[in-house]
């Protein structure tokens, strides 16, 4: 297996301890979790970045480093609502198009079809991204007595219920709008893919 395809699947290794030791109890397991997700999310960039350089470029590459990548945020995502800072049904919003658009382009390359991405989708990946480690940061963050007594009102201002709320409304709905754009912009190629033909 190619060094790309083995951080890929390091990236999937990673992403049930992170989640794991996120939801701990323990102050430390918090901290560590915010480490193994960074390790996880380089691995991101570092595959691509070998890929693209030494043309190691594989089918099976193809279909798992975005894969990969939706469960990783998508962890991310579920854990936030086991600790009741997410509402339920955003993520759920989020990883139902994650997975569906992710689905659908590994079904077209695997019928040698290919789908038009935009520059919406990327900044998609960028806005979740961000958010997760937003809230990585202030929830760890909080595993610091010195942060939460001698920092209080900021510390309140980062983790504001109503401010989380609508910045991942804002987020879901920018998630949701891409979809939809993704699937229209590609519906010729879409219809083309599940036509039965004689």
């Amino acid at each position: 297996m190619l060094l790309p395809n083995q951080l890929t699947v390091l990236r999937i290794i990673l992403t049930p301890v992170f989640l794991f030791l996120f939801l701990m109890d323990d102050p430390l397991m918090k901290q560590i979790s915010i480490f193994v997700f960074m390790v996880a999310a380089v691995t991101d960039w570092y595959d691509g970045w070998l890929a693209r350089k030494f043309n190691y470029i594989t089918a099976w590459g193809q279909f798992l480093d975005p894969l990969a990548d939706k469960i990783l945020t998508s962890a991310a995502f579920i854990g936030f609502v086991i600790l009741g800072i997410l509402p339920a049904w955003m993520v759920i919003v989020i990883v139902i198009r994650d997975f569906l658009i992710t689905g659908l382009r590994a079904y077209a390359e695997f019928r040698k079809h290919y789908f038009t991405t935009s520059k919406s989708a990327k900044w998609k990946t960028f806005l979740q991204m961000t958010f997760i480690y937003y809230l990585l940061v202030v929830y760890t963050l909080g595993t610091f007595q010195v942060v939460v007594v001698d920092y209080k009102y900021i510390y309140d201002l980062l983790s504001d219920a109503t401010i989380i709320y609508f910045s991942m409304l804002g987020v879901t709905l920018f998630t949701l709008i891409t979809g939809i754009q993704y699937i229209v912009k590609n519906k010729k190629l879409i219809k083309k893919l599940f036509t039965v033909e004689d």
